[in-house]
């Protein structure tokens, strides 16, 4: 009988390797006084933090507890949008059990919907995995045994334990990204400069972005946390407040993460020379990194910005109330989410491109520029009638995306089929909401109507929808078209020049040889409402099961059920 003190059995990835047998803890900071870091060797860090450092010692611990009987969970640092049976979809902040982690590109897990394969890359694990055992005795009736005191002290001293794992989880990938930061920086931008014949001024701009700013600014934070870092009693650490004090600087992260698709496509490029190839590996090999590609260590900073508020999450879910860190973490939580939340939605923008090009395709007698050369995302779609001065009435099928509105015509025969019809630029158009009856200025009786009004000349546009909440939506998806649009401009929401044609290209390539139809239209729900930034997921789903330009976040191939099925417990196969 377990006693009721002891709800909860605890374990910790990070005590697996960062606590020796002794009490002894982790390594010392990886920056002095003047911040600038000491001179450790990959060997040092390796003894230090085999963990974040050895290629596959994660998958080893993770597949030890999971043949333990131990449960594993990981977090989602953002949303996979899968339309692939054998994936698992799900959205930034999820939980998934992981169940095989063999493989070290894709793991077998489970949510609330399926067990399927995901991309381990698009996980965090969380440093303290519970395993309840008995949510409480009295929950079956019986009455508080005399231990419950002891069991009390002993769920109040695990959970310091819990705070310890988070804390030392933090600063040790933090030590272990300045040394990322410092071999890309070191090793792979410094002989780029050397080889003017191989790399152009901006090609290195392309593929590098502002990665060294990032590692300026990451020593400062990462000096600021070693001296609120308490090593004795690492639970009673206070860092919230380094968060909050440099929470500015992290916007610093919107540049690379905005330059990073254009840096896969360019690296991509290079990639196909053996030259480049063989040119990029012998500068790992020189710096003495781990067997990482370039496309990986690239990769980081992206993920590094995703990861903070789940460590911030998880920090204060061990932090107390009474404790003096409390309301500092709580801050920072919501100061870091709002960044990482900023990351995701840029991703969730690319991700919706490719099919909005094949949308386009689909069209029937299109004309003018291409959809993407000023839109990114579809808001609302929908039948409307629209009405000239005339009297005469046209029903149509709108789409509302960011900056412009297009009309389409469906075939009376086909109806799977549309034919264009015209657009009109929503940024000089103002929405006007009429009441049910005649109106003055066409002198006809409307109902359930609205307007578009040109702000620069005589233009206007009178639509008529079917029922009252039709009406209601298409009012609600016109504001929401205008603070998505303000939102996109204030934190520099673009896609590149060089994605939106290179997603045009593939829908074209696509499309060649095949029907006109728009079964492939991305529709938004009938129902779907628009939330927050801070709240928005994916609302245009996708067939492919990642956006091209971050191929290098995800695997390219998973490995074959059959493996799974048959042999779970032999290496995967490629």
């Amino acid at each position: 009988m377990v006693a009721r003190g002891e709800i909860a059995r605890f374990w910790s990835l990070e005590s697996l390797h960062m606590v020796s047998a002794d009490g002894g803890t982790e390594s010392s900071a990886l920056v002095d006084d003047n911040g600038s870091e000491e001179d450790f060797s990959y060997e040092d860090l390796c003894q230090a933090n085999p963990r974040y450092l050895q290629p596959g010692g994660e998958q080893l611990a993770i597949n030890e507890l999971i043949g333990d009987g131990s449960v594993v969970c990981a977090e989602a640092l953002w949303d996979h949008v899968t339309m692939d049976d054998q994936e698992l979809g799900f959205k930034a902040g999820d939980v998934i059990q992981v169940l095989e982690a063999s493989n070290k590109d894709w793991w077998w897990g489970r949510n609330e919907d399926k067990e399927a394969w995901f991309p381990a890359s698009f996980v965090r694990l969380r440093v303290n995995q519970e395993e309840l055992l008995e949510n409480s005795s009295g929950a079956h009736g019986e009455e508080p045994d005399e231990d419950a005191g002891h069991g009390h002290h002993r769920h109040s001293e695990n959970k310091h334990q819990m705070r310890t794992n988070v804390i030392r989880e933090i600063m040790n990938t933090e030590r272990v990204y300045i040394k990322h930061l410092k071999d890309i920086c070191e090793g792979y931008i410094r002989q780029c400069r050397k080889h003017t014949g191989m790399f152009t001024v901006a090609q290195l701009a392309t593929i590098f972005g502002n990665i060294e700013d990032i590692y300026k600014f990451q020593r400062k934070f990462l000096k600021d946390l070693e001296k609120q870092y308490n090593k004795e009693e690492p639970h009673l650490s206070e860092i919230g407040s380094c968060f909050l004090q440099h929470q500015e600087g992290f916007a610093i992260y919107s540049e690379y993460c905005n330059n990073h698709p254009g840096a896969c496509l360019e690296l991509a490029q290079l990639m196909k020379q053996g030259k480049y190839r063989h040119f990029f590996e012998a500068c790992r090999l020189l710096q003495q990194m781990i067997d990482i590609a370039i496309d990986g260590f690239l990769l980081t900073p992206v993920q590094k910005i995703c990861k903070y508020p789940l460590q911030l999450a998880e920090l204060l879910k061990y932090t107390t109330q009474e404790h003096s860190d409390y309301n500092n973490i709580k801050a920072a939580y919501e100061a870091m989410k709002n960044v990482a939340c900023l990351i995701n939605e840029r991703k969730r923008k690319l991700e919706s491109i490719d099919k909005i090009a094949r949308w386009q395709v689909s069209i029937v007698g299109w004309e003018g520029l291409d959809i993407l050369d000023r839109s990114s995302e579809l808001i609302h779609s929908g039948e409307l009638t629209k009405i000239t001065k005339q009297g005469k009435s046209q029903q149509r099928t709108f789409f509302l995306f960011d900056h412009q509105l297009v009309s389409c015509k469906k075939d009376l025969l086909r109806r799977d089929m549309l034919y264009y019809k015209g657009r009109m630029d929503m940024d000089e158009m103002e929405l006007v909401d009429l009441e049910d009856g005649r109106d003055k200025d066409w002198n006809l009786s409307v109902k359930n109507a609205f307007k578009l009004v040109s702000k620069s000349s005589d233009e206007v546009h009178l639509f008529c929808a079917k029922k009252q909440e039709d009406k209601a939506r298409w009012l609600q998806a016109c504001a929401d078209e205008r603070r998505r649009v303000q939102e996109d401009q204030e934190m520099g929401m673009e896609i590149s020049e060089n994605q939106k044609k290179l997603a045009m290209l593939n829908a074209q390539k696509a499309g060649q040889g095949k029907s006109k139809g728009y079964s492939g239209c991305p529709l938004a729900p009938p129902h779907q409402g628009l939330h927050p930034l801070h709240q928005r997921h994916v609302t245009v789903p996708t067939s492919v099961p990642q956006q091209q330009v971050f191929a290098l976040a995800e695997p390219k191939r998973k490995p074959s059920l059959f493996w799974h099925t048959f042999n779970k417990l032999t290496p995967f196969r490629k």
